[in-house]
């Protein structure tokens, strides 16, 4: 009986089966069931328009589905390697920049920064009094790196 329903129809097949993956997407999936949802839906469009085979169904289905697929990674890939690299959870490199005055002298290429409520170890090629205007350049671990910055 549904066998006889699919073969008489089998745009409603492709497009219950697309309206099911994109529901199950919606659950939660992230991401898998989205392509093969829209690649259903297309067959069954397709479908509905010009009568194909069941063959011709589940090919088109296929490609379309790793094809859709494809192309999304692809796009995705290429948007990571135009993106700056995250600074996210990495406190130190989100402090490159920062010009700020030294809480604590510089003694023999090392001393201390305030940075809101935390203190930072700091390290410079040269010693620095207290109150020196410094910017921020690198991180090496949890130590900043630092250099004599023009006054704000």
């Amino acid at each position: 009986m549904i066998v006889e329903a699919i073969r008489a129809h089998p745009h409603n097949f492709w497009l219950i089966l697309g309206g099911l993956l994109l529901a199950l997407e919606m659950l939660g999936a992230s991401g898998y069931l989205l392509w093969s949802g829209i690649a259903a839906l297309l067959v069954g469009l397709l479908t509905w328009l010009v009568p194909l085979g069941w063959e011709w169904q589940g090919a088109i289905f296929a490609v379309l589905t790793v094809g859709s697929a494809w192309l999304w990674w692809y796009r995705l890939r290429a948007g990571d390697r135009t993106r700056p690299a995250s600074a996210l959870n990495q406190r130190g490199q989100q402090l490159i920049g920062l010009r700020t005055r030294l809480s604590e002298p510089i003694i023999n290429g090392f001393g201390r920064l305030r940075v809101g409520d935390s203190t930072w170890r700091v390290q410079a090629s040269e010693d620095l009094p207290a109150g020196t205007w410094v910017e921020v350049y690198a991180t090496e671990g949890i130590t900043l790196r630092v250099r004599r910055a023009v006054a704000q």
